[in-house]
């Protein structure tokens, strides 16, 4: 006797949910809201759409643009038809965008206006057959079919394509901070673990409205609170980009209870004069990633009340790999936590050897929601993913002898200084505390005398000024001496890619002699 075989495709459930609670709210957008009723009919009427225009199982479809709920559409209305989902970072180049797009094989791809011209640029290199306008109004054009349009004129889709979990659902591209980008490949069944470790580490409820302010096209801003949050039943204050003051106003006007965010959207809003007096007493969680979380940041919000729940997760893995609960938070301060139920960390050396407890070496993981590798990269694949099916996150770390994961920093922006191993996020923590930093990276360059000077690039806070004695000063006794910043440099703001990581590469390039 075979055992029924479960439809794992991602949009089945949140279609399903619309039947369940068809007039509850899932989505609130500039002023507007959509309920999953109305949700559902938009997804079936865009996938019938899909499907008109030549889109078949396993062909890709795009979205590049700001937050916006056609986003979620998209992706929802392409599984819907057996189609695997790309989503676009807003701020690629003409370049960038097709190389992307012509890599993944997109078959048609959906913009906002604002990344219009982007794209009539890169048109004569790409190889889409269709091209969306999210924002246009009215009948298509010769270049451009209008997704409203598009959706009000087509009946919706008769019946849903089924999906194994082992069946491609999103391909996600990394930043690429060296070389091209590579497309991590996701499966539904690797979304569906990920919700389910998600929801065992720190449970979404129907009763939860999240804060969606992250770049969705990011594995973070999709896949931490909104996809949890939509299978659920819950609802989404979608933001098109993150803004610190219209946050805090929303988080007051919409009692939002949930949110993703990287430490540098929190620290921007610690840091904003309505911070003090917002009412954020709403919040009952804040998921913190993409980047270590200075404890200064940590103690800003916790003297609120408001919980910073520390998640370590990377796009390869769609994409918690662990989790600090909330009753660890005091007393493993600084902690990523453990990885789930389903999930197993280890930290090996230079060699694959693990090491012992509180020593530093690359993180590796593995669990169900390891991607399928990345989209023809088999050599990138094998390199990543071992024959024992561990992923090498690039990321260093260790436990302590808790099993508690402890971020040290990528394997890459580690700085070797007089033969010392020094780990920025480390320094960067103590630097936060500094009266007059606003922000501050550290990055390693170039040092005859030492291999490479640790070097400080900070932003000041308005009014402010600091010479490097006082910053070694201020530092000296929190730090090892060979830790201490040996140049600094002094900028209006750090840069940063949309998912608020500071792009050190870029440091290092403008201040390498």
């Amino acid at each position: 006797m075979h055992s029924p075989t479960i439809d794992q495709n991602f949009a089945s459930g949140i279609l399903k949910r619309a039947q369940l609670d068809p007039k509850n709210t899932a989505i609130v957008f500039e002023g507007k809201s959509l309920s999953y009723g109305e949700l559902a009919q938009r997804v079936k009427r865009f996938a019938q759409a899909l499907k008109d225009g030549g889109v078949c199982l396993g062909d890709r479809v795009g979205f590049v643009g700001f937050n916006h709920p056609a986003l979620l559409e998209t992706m929802l209305a392409a599984h819907a038809v057996g189609a695997i989902f790309v989503p676009m970072n807003f701020r690629l180049t003409a370049e960038e965008l097709s190389f992307i797009v012509n890599d993944a094989g997109i078959h048609t791809l959906v913009a906002d206006q604002a990344l219009s011209d982007v794209i009539d640029v890169a048109k004569p290199k790409l190889h889409c057959h269709r091209y969306i306008n999210t924002e246009a109004q009215g009948p298509s054009t010769q270049h451009w079919d209008h997704y409203e349009h598009i959706v009000e004129a087509t009946e919706p889709l008769a019946d849903l394509c089924s999906s194994d979990q082992h069946d491609i659902a999103v391909i996600m591209y990394t930043s690429g901070t060296t070389g091209k980008p590579k497309g991590a490949m996701l499966s539904h069944g690797n979304i569906l673990w990920n919700n389910i470790q998600c929801n065992q580490a720190f449970p979404t409820m129907g009763s939860d409205t999240s804060l969606v302010c992250a770049p969705l096209f990011h594995i973070g801003g999709l896949n931490v609170t909104t996809l949890n949050t939509l299978q659920v039943g819950g609802r989404l204050i979608i933001h098109r980009s993150f803004d610190a003051e219209q946050a805090l106003k929303d988080i007051e006007r919409y009692q939002v209870t949930t949110s993703f965010a990287a430490p540098a959207m929190l620290l921007f809003m610690a840091q904003h004069p309505n911070f003090a007096d917002s009412d954020l007493s709403s919040i009952r969680m804040i998921i913190v990633g993409a980047a270590p979380v200075p404890k200064s940041l940590l103690t800003t919000y916790n003297d609120r009340n408001i919980e910073l729940n520390q998640g370590y997760g990377l796009t390869e893995t769609a994409p918690l790999v662990s989790f600090l609960p909330a009753q660890y938070g005091a007393e493993k301060l600084g902690s990523a936590g453990k990885p789930g139920v389903y999930g197993d960390i280890k930290i090996i050396d230079a060699h694959g050897e693990s090491v012992a407890d509180g020593e530093v070496g690359e993180i590796i993981y593995r669990g169900p929601n390891v991607m399928r590798g990345y989209w023809n990269r088999p050599e990138a694949t094998a390199k990543a993913i071992d024959n024992k099916g561990w992923f090498h996150t690039g990321d260093a770390g260790y436990l302590d002898e808790d099993g508690f994961l402890f971020i040290s920093d990528r394997v890459k922006d580690m700085v070797i200084s007089g033969g010392e191993n020094v780990y920025p996020a480390e320094v960067e923590s103590v630097l936060y505390e500094h009266p007059s930093i606003a922000e501050v990276a550290i990055i390693g360059l170039p040092d005859e005398k030492w291999g490479e000077a640790v070097t400080a690039v900070v932003a000041l806070n308005a009014g402010c000024t600091l010479s490097l004695e006082e910053l070694r000063e201020y530092a000296d006794g929190k730090l090892a001496r060979f830790k201490l910043p040996l140049r600094l440099y002094e900028v209006p703001a750090l840069p940063r890619n949309p998912a608020g990581k500071v792009l050190k590469f870029q440091l290092r390039e403008d201040y390498a002699q």
